[in-house]
């Protein structure tokens, strides 16, 4: 393995979701470069890659597929804020969620109905109102505790949160 393979790797065991804009400015390579190395890794099994329809994100092998879906929701800002206003107080409802996040209505319902979808968050309807409900809080507080603070810190874009919110 290469210098240059080990520093990608790092970058990677230590940002685990990194896209791949965030690993060529930490690594400071080139766009066909660091495009090399990653396949050569993802190749050997040393990185996985994640490739979503505009966007691919790259993990440590041994993170699981739960994970990664956590994972993926705490490195953007919305969902991480609806995420841990859910583990600082589980129950929430709606209007307390937007005033929370201090997003608009419409930002907070995408973002919700995201994490509703991808298992994080569950709906339950008490007294007649509808409630926010963290379904994997035990996962949330291992990832923020092995990858503090990288998962905490600046989300990846807030021109996803601009884009997506029309």
């Amino acid at each position: 393995m290469t210098d240059r393979d080990s520093q990608i790797q790092e970058i990677i065991e230590k940002n685990p979701g990194i896209q791949f804009r965030e690993i060529m400015r930490s690594s400071g390579l080139k766009n066909g470069v660091l495009s090399h190395y990653l396949d050569k890794l993802e190749r050997n099994g040393v990185i996985k890659a994640d490739r979503g329809p505009r966007q691919a994100r790259f993990y440590p092998p041994q993170i699981t597929e739960d994970e990664s879906i956590v994972i993926k929701a705490l490195r953007k800002q919305t969902p991480r804020d609806l995420l841990l206003a859910l583990v600082k107080e589980d129950g929430l409802e709606f209007p307390q969620l937007v005033k929370e996040v201090n997003k608009s209505p419409s930002t907070v319902s995408l973002y919700l109905s995201q994490l509703v979808d991808d298992g994080l968050v569950e709906t339950k309807v008490v007294q007649l109102k509808k409630r926010y409900h963290i379904k994997v809080r035990d996962l949330i507080d291992k990832l923020v505790e092995d990858y503090r603070p990288s998962l905490l810190e600046k989300p990846t874009s807030g021109f996803e949160d601009i884009i997506n919110s029309f």
